[in-house]
């Protein structure tokens, strides 16, 4: 009696831990109950049956085995004594709950798939007692399966079985969706591996075999239907992978050139930045436009244009270096990364590829012509818009240059003056076409470039200081070429007031920069045909600080400017601004460059009236002096005034 009662104990207590394994509760693995359920031993005849996929929906019910669970469970006599789940090996008691757990943690921990393969091995080695684990993975145009096998002892080896080998079990178990127990692997023909029996699972995903899982184990020894059930497991994991690289693939590909689209190559250019910055490498970007796209699409159709793009792409793939990429980066232009190039290299590189381009005709366009633009990371600089935006200018400016000797005309973004008029129009257009949208605005740019440009000379400041000007007052366009023109009618003023040279080149910089504060106003405000509301006017005031503080302070050479910028809209009567200075208060320079600002925007065209004659003017510019203007001013502002350009 008393026996009986310490036997019943131990099978409750059996039981209960049992019940407790959160591995065989139902609502937390499905996948793994199912598993654990099957654990009934194989008998040799039923090795080489044929199987199904476990999820497909010719599988036997799986709900009605989780039901029968406990039948399995009271009917096993290996889970008497109070062990969770055993399997008796040989020298080894195999605990299934804990095994499948194990295999779980190795698929959660995302490693790449033939490290996971590694891990597994690892895990069977450690569980079961595995000689060694092999996959088999099938690869469709070689009609191969492809094997990675992994010892116990960290050994790696690889072999391949074609698939016209139909008497090898590998390709039998691939083709019969067979479980397979060999005694000895001279099959898989790899020399100096210890000779071990071992079992050949087929691994099935979605009704298809998509390769072997091969376990160095006797198959008496094993629970095929766990292993049996893991290997397709496996091969959803598998198949799943695979899914989902093509969806990413697909989703990063441009169609028609089969390069990266523009996602997908900012994607890759991102890091390998991130690499040159970690290595201290240099990286350049190669962006190649194809010439007359737009005439080829009109007269020719777009599929003329297409077949001219396919051809460039197809080019840039066949002689681009294997560590390169390139992308579809617009409608016609095709960008390459190169890591670890600098200039000097990428334009070789660039060579290379435009004389293969040149060399291609195509039906009714003749050769393929390409503009080239070259930016160097972390030369040019260390932002990927930038980085990009610089090589599209560049680009430009080639396609401006036009051909020497029928070859294009590659150009650096380090190879011109960014202050000469096509570069600076180039980059307008680049950033007008493409990068709106990033927040990258024109003027700021401008700004940030002037303010650490190194001047090398007075030419130097000059040539800055028109281009600077000129792209404000286009912002404008009732005021083109104002900024020149006052520079101009200032600097003949000085020189009739007889002030010192030195004194005349300062008023000349400073007049041409006098406006540079509507870098600062809305474009809604400078652009708007009808007459300012006061809180419009009050923002369109705000101009000559924002010129002084924002665009004149902080550059060094220019900060002697800073009168003229800031009081040019001062009035000798005090009721100018932004401070309300009167008479002599407002610096003399601000005053000539007060008297030339009027004068210009008198004889100019405006939205609500056309520019004055000469005379006109003039009688205007008496008639505020000495309210308005400096009188003295005006008087010989007024004797020169004829024979000044009136052209605007």
């Amino acid at each position: 009696m008393e026996k009986n009662k310490v036997e019943n104990n131990k099978k409750r207590t059996a039981k209960k831990s049992l019940n407790s394994n959160p591995l065989l509760d139902k609502k937390t693995n499905p996948i793994v109950d199912k598993l654990v359920q099957s654990v009934v031993p194989q008998k040799e005849e039923n090795l080489h049956k044929k199987i199904s996929n476990p999820f497909s929906e010719k599988t036997n019910n799986i709900v009605a085995k989780i039901n029968n669970f406990n039948t399995y469970r009271t009917n096993n006599r290996l889970y008497s004594g109070g062990i969770t789940n055993p399997i008796a090996t040989n020298d080894k008691i195999v605990d299934y709950a804990d095994l499948l757990q194990e295999l779980s943690n190795q698929f959660n921990k995302k490693e790449s798939l033939s490290e996971t393969f590694s891990l597994i091995n690892n895990t069977f080695y450690d569980k079961i007692d595995s000689n060694f684990t092999a996959f088999g993975v099938f690869h469709e145009k070689a009609k191969c399966i492809n094997l990675r096998l992994y010892t116990k002892r960290g050994e790696t080896y690889s072999s391949k079985v074609l698939l016209s080998d139909e008497l090898n079990p590998v390709i039998q178990s691939f083709k019969n969706f067979e479980v397979i127990s060999q005694k000895n692997i001279n099959f898989l023909n790899i020399p100096y591996l210890q000779n071990s029996p071992a079992l050949i699972l087929p691994m099935v995903s979605v009704n298809q075999c998509i390769g072997v899982m091969i376990l160095g184990k006797e198959s008496t020894n094993v629970n095929i239907n766990i292993l049996e059930l893991f290997a397709n497991y496996f091969a959803m994991f598998i198949h799943n992978i695979e899914l989902m690289a093509k969806t990413n693939k697909y989703a990063n590909t441009d169609t028609l050139t089969s390069l990266y689209n523009h996602r997908g190559f900012q994607e890759v250019l991102s890091s390998e930045i991130q690499k040159a910055e970690d290595n201290k490498t240099a990286l350049s970007i190669v962006m190649l436009d194809v010439n007359n796209i737009s005439k080829i699409n009109r007269e020719l159709g777009h599929a003329k244009g297409d077949e001219v793009i396919k051809l460039v792409a197809e080019k840039v793939k066949q002689n681009i270096r294997p560590s390169d990429s390139a992308g579809r980066y617009g409608g016609d232009e095709i960008a390459i990364i190169m890591p670890n190039t600098d200039t000097k290299e990428a334009k070789y590189l660039a060579e290379y590829i435009t004389y293969c381009l040149s060399c291609c005709f195509v039906d009714d366009v003749g050769p393929v012509k390409v503009s080239v633009g070259i930016s160097t990371y972390p030369e040019c600089t260390k932002n990927q818009e930038k980085l990009l935006i610089l090589a599209e200018q560049a680009m430009y400016i080639s396609q401006a240059k036009g051909y020497k000797e029928g070859m294009s005309a590659i150009i650096s973004s380090t190879d011109y003056n960014f202050w000469d008029d096509v570069a600076l129009n180039s980059f307008a257009e680049v950033l007008t076409k493409r990068h709106a949208q990033i927040g990258i605005n024109f003027e700021e740019e401008l700004l940030h470039k002037f303010n650490n440009e190194q001047i090398k000379s007075h030419n130097h400041l000059m040539e800055m200081a028109t281009s600077l000007a000129g792209a404000i007052d286009a912002k404008d366009p009732y005021t083109k070429n104002h900024s020149t023109s006052v520079s101009r009618y200032s600097e003949a003023l000085a020189r009739a007031v007889n002030l010192p040279e030195e004194e005349v080149e300062q008023i000349k910089l400073g007049a041409l920069l006098h406006d540079v504060g509507k870098i600062g106003i809305p474009e809604s405000v400078l652009k708007k045909p009808d007459k300012l509301s006061d809180e419009e006017w009050e923002i369109m005031k705000q101009h000559p600080v924002i010129g002084a503080e924002k665009v004149i302070e902080p550059n060094e050479a220019l900060r002697n400017l800073i009168p003229i910028v800031k009081y040019h809209h001062e009035r000798i009567d005090g009721n100018g601004y932004p401070d309300k200075l009167k008479g002599n208060k407002i610096p003399l320079a601000a005053r000539i460059v007060s008297v030339a600002d009027a004068y210009h925007a008198l004889i100019s065209d405006r939205p609500y009236r056309k520019g004055m004659p000469v005379e006109k003017a003039c009688e205007i510019l008496k008639m505020g002096s000495g309210t308005q203007w400096d009188s003295d001013l005006v008087r010989h502002f007024i004797s020169i005034a004829p024979s000044l350009s009136t052209s605007v």
